[in-house]
């Protein structure tokens, strides 16, 4: 298992590697928002942890939630506009599609686009500045969930992470035994390593909420390290 707010601070990792070119002066920003952007999801403090089967909810089942995109909102706010403005854009970005069928979320993403061309405004931030920054937190978050979900492919096998700032298409592909690359190459360096804290839950099904948390304290912990490489020119 692979906390919410573990996979945050992989895709932080990661966009502290990307090309210096990309830095703005709100850098240091920048790096929190895409580390925090999950941080309102703090698995032992919430419920309906559990499927129908009693198993571990996977973060993909998971559907809009006034009172996750409320804290996470909160939680931002309280140390900037500009983080607000990234987390916002996210919150836009995954939970648009309930939006037909979920009133709450139809006019919780309403207020959030007010917001956010409020915060641009107040920040002197273009939309298009805003978008920009917002494709390195989205394109950062969906390396870190392909790395922990293991969806590298093997025999090279490239997968599609996601449009960079840049506005480039990127590939994920493991070229060898813990060692992955990405097509074209984004970082500053030409080799860096990754981590992040994993737990082994050999139990399959939970009675309830609170066991699960009981077993999630007692797991071990392990820590994951992938290389990531520049592949050499032909």
């Amino acid at each position: 298992m692979i906390t919410q707010r573990a996979h945050g601070l992989l895709a932080a990792q990661i966009a502290a590697q990307w090309r210096r070119n990309i830095r703005t002066e709100r850098w240091t920003e920048t790096l929190l928002a895409v580390a925090e952007h999950d941080d309102a999801q703090i698995e032992l403090e919430r419920d309906n942890l559990l499927t129908a089967q009693g198993g571990p909810v996977d973060f993909k089942m998971k559907v809009f939630e006034q009172r996750h995109c409320t804290q996470t909102m909160d939680f931002a706010l309280s140390k900037s506009r500009y983080i607000a403005l990234l987390c916002s854009m996210h919150l836009e970005f995954v939970y648009t599609k309930d939006c037909v069928d979920n009133s709450e979320a139809a006019q919780f993403i309403t207020e959030q686009q007010g917001l956010q061309k409020q915060w641009r405004k107040e920040l002197n931030l273009t939309r298009t500045d805003a978008e920009r920054d917002y494709r390195l937190l989205e394109w950062c978050d969906a390396l870190s969930l392909l790395i922990c979900q293991h969806e590298n492919q093997p025999e090279a096998r490239s997968v599609e992470i996601s449009n960079g700032p840049d506005n480039k298409s990127y590939q994920l592909i493991q070229t060898g035994g813990g060692i992955l690359t990405v097509n074209p190459w984004p970082f500053e360096e030409n080799r860096f390593e990754l981590y992040f804290e994993t737990r082994v839950i050999p139990q399959l099904s939970f009675k309830n909420d609170n066991e699960f948390r009981i077993e999630f304290r007692k797991a071990a912990v392990k820590e994951k390290h992938w290389v990531l490489q520049k592949r050499a020119a032909k």
